[in-house]
């Protein structure tokens, strides 16, 4: 399987993490996941009002020197540690 097709398979995988999984867990994971499939950040950072959106820009903006196939490859480590912990403490 190509890394392409590893990656969306992790990321649907990732829709089934519990709900238990951490913020921090969540931006680490949105700003791969963007960083893997726009690339670098493309739009200026939210308001300070728009927390939410501001820490997912952030979480992007923290990995943006990564290649694609790095911030992929760096996806699907994740995804796999977080199931891992999952079915740990199941």
């Amino acid at each position: 399987m190509g890394l392409k097709e590893d990656f969306e398979e992790h990321a649907e995988k990732a829709k089934t993490l519990p709900e238990s999984t951490t913020n921090e867990d969540k931006l680490i994971l949105y700003g791969l996941f963007k960083q893997a499939t726009v690339g670098p950040v493309n739009t200026s950072r939210p308001g300070m009002f728009n927390m939410r959106e501001r820490a997912k820009w952030d979480a992007w903006k923290a990995v943006e020197a990564k290649s694609k196939d790095e911030a992929m490859n760096d996806y699907i480590t994740k995804v796999k540690q977080l199931l891992e912990a999952a079915t740990a403490t199941a």
